[in-house]
């Protein structure tokens, strides 16, 4: 455990951004049926090796990459993070048939999930 498991590209246009990833590397891209602005992102067959993703809008986020990683335990995880000069960005939050997710930031700032699967 303990990978990167998902990948979320940010655009000022989501939209337009799934139509240049499916129309240069032939993702199927689909607009998630929830609460806010997700796109879908199947880079492949899940046979294969590789992640599949998301594009969101940018919002707050300065980052054009962020990465999910999937962890056994958030609790544990948080205070993993914040003993080493991390930080939690934000409560987690149940995803339906997912698991429960949160942003945290590295010591230099940068923007990561952790997930905790269903």
């Amino acid at each position: 455990m303990n990978r990167p498991t998902h990948f979320e590209l940010t655009a000022e246009d989501p939209e337009k951004l799934a139509g240049f990833y499916s129309q240069v590397f032939g993702w199927q891209i689909s607009k998630w049926e929830g609460p806010v602005d997700y796109w879908l992102v199947s880079t492949g067959n899940d046979a294969d090796k590789g992640i599949n993703g998301a594009i969101m809008g940018r919002n707050n986020v300065q980052q054009p990459v962020v990465n999910t990683i999937e962890v056994s335990s958030l609790d544990e995880t948080f205070a993993t993070v914040t003993s080493n000069g991390g930080n939690k960005v934000t409560e987690p939050m149940e995803i339906p048939g997912v698991g429960t997710f949160a942003y945290c930031v590295d010591p230099g700032g940068t923007l990561f999930g952790i997930l905790q699967p269903a």
